[in-house]
């Protein structure tokens, strides 16, 4: 299949947003600048895992010493990854990142593997836990002593991510506004929690920070960077949306070294300032760790606004997964991997309206379930699978492929660091947490037989004029078609 080149085209009326000229390519369009991309990954990062994953970092090192220890290993672990993605994806400028570094490195088959896991685990179940954080901080104020209803946060869970679908699928420029809005919005609630932090180091208060009762099983500890990577979960999305970003080897390079820079001081300094307030005890036992720490320190009046502006940060980063997520799912359709639907353009409001609907379905199947540390554990192994595999890329293409062109180069040493740090954090875990592993071995086995049956072997005519017909039909549902490049008019 013969991929075209997707961008993103500005119109500068609205008018002329509301119906596409005769003339103008249906496609996706370059119109996202450096500080759009640094606020699609920071906004796509900071959601939900730093205001949950304390708690199940502590949880499983048994100390605040090593549990800021995994935090600051976690943010250069990302960083040493978003290094390795930059010769990637100036290498590779292809929609789908990751998908495509594997299918143009190793073939169909694991590029297949990788896209299954994403679109059955990672993506839809990242984007489920950071919906229902946003539901339970949101409601908190409501629920001051004791935990939100299950059934209403899952059910407001679900309103945010049908709003967001409606953003997504309306205008890309609606939905990156939202993105650098509630950027804006949880990096305040961060930095009302940092610098009261460091008000409370100045007062002394600095007693939980020991290394007592650290855990001494390594498959514990091990597992503890699950919580902690979730976390940094997103480091690589800017790179999912590479063929819509202005000037991609200038800015994706330059666009990941501050983000993830940026992440970095910020989780560890939240994190300090966390336990400068609360007990251990007091972060295990509770499931907004933001809102117990300013209903410690803030009087009734304002204790509401720590709520509403981590519910800011976790609205914005459902935008950002789904923003980024969905360009994933249009990839692998290009490729023939996925239905032929999801290649499709909305012609009037340029998005990828098919992929963006895809991926919101999936999520609120993954709603069905609200343990949100049993998600976590799901999306951890999947996701450093995945990426450990994509980093593999850069050793092999180096090897395979010495003449291709890379504007950055990294040092060999990094991917193979990472690529056996990956290994550790894979496995290791499989003692302690056997059945969540279990279970997302299990699903990302399910894609052996999809792919053999609907992708290598020959479909039958009669379930091709099947499938074709409900593509054609949802293609005049949707008012969509195939991306077009000039030569095709």
């Amino acid at each position: 299949m013969t991929e075209a080149k997707p961008e993103y085209k500005e119109v500068p009326t609205k008018e002329a947003e509301e119906v596409k000229d005769d003339n103008e390519v249906v496609g996706l369009k370059p119109k996202m600048t450096l500080m759009n991309g640094i606020t699609v990954i920071v906004g796509s990062i900071i959601g939900s895992g730093i205001f949950i994953s304390p708690t199940g970092v502590l949880k499983d090192t048994g100390s605040v010493g090593m549990s800021l220890v995994v935090w600051i290993i976690s943010g250069l672990f990302s960083m040493v990854g978003a290094y390795c993605y930059a010769e990637l994806g100036c290498m590779i400028q292809k929609t789908g990142a990751d998908y495509a570094y594997i299918m143009v490195t190793f073939g169909p088959f694991l590029a297949f593997m990788r896209l299954w896991v994403e679109c059955l685990i990672v993506r839809p179940c990242s984007q489920t836990i950071v919906a229902l954080t946003f539901s339970v901080y949101i409601m908190k104020p409501f629920f001051p002593d004791c935990d939100p209803p299950d059934d209403s946060a899952r059910l407001l869970a679900a309103v945010c991510i049908l709003i967001l679908t409606f953003i997504n699928c309306w205008n890309v420029k609606w939905a990156t506004r939202v993105q650098d809005i509630f950027t804006g919005a949880k990096l305040f609630a961060l930095a009302v929690i940092i610098v009261t932090g460091f008000v409370q180091l100045g007062r002394g208060q600095t007693q939980y920070f020991t290394f007592d009762n650290t855990e001494t099983d390594m498959s514990r500890i091990a597992l503890s960077f699950y919580s902690g990577l979730f976390a940094y979960n997103g480091w690589n999305y800017l790179n999912f949306v590479i063929e819509e970003l202005k000037d991609p080897v200038k800015n994706l390079p330059k666009a990941i070294y501050i983000s993830i820079s940026l992440v970095t001081v910020v989780y560890v300094l939240a994190n300090v300032a966390f336990y400068t307030t609360l007990s251990p005890a007091e972060v295990l036992g509770s499931s907004a760790v933001a809102v117990t720490f300013a209903n410690r320190l803030f009087s009734n009046y304002f204790t509401w606004v720590m709520p509403f502006f981590v519910a800011c940060s976790t609205f914005g980063a459902v935008n950002g997964v789904l923003l980024t997520s969905s360009r994933l799912f249009y990839a692998g359709a290009l490729e023939g991997q996925m239905p032929e639907i999801l290649t499709m353009i909305q012609i009037k409001r340029m998005t990828p309206t098919p992929a963006v609907l895809f991926m919101a379905f999936l999520s609120l199947i993954y709603l069905g379930s609200s343990n949100i540390y049993a998600l976590i554990s799901y999306v951890g192994f999947a996701t450093w699978v995945s990426i450990g595999l994509a980093v593999a890329c850069v050793p092999w293409l180096r090897y395979t492929a010495p003449n291709l062109e890379r504007p950055i180069k990294v040092n060999l040493f990094w991917p193979i660091i990472y690529i056996l740090a990956t290994i550790v954090i894979t496995i290791v875990p499989m003692f302690a947490a056997p059945i969540e592993t279990g279970i997302g071995v299990g699903i990302i086995s399910t894609g052996i037989p999809v792919y053999l049956i609907f992708i290598k072997m020959r479909k039958p005519e009669v379930i091709r004029r099947f499938l074709k017909s409900i593509d054609t039909f949802l293609q005049k549902v949707m008012l969509v078609c195939q991306p077009e490049t000039p030569s095709n008019l």
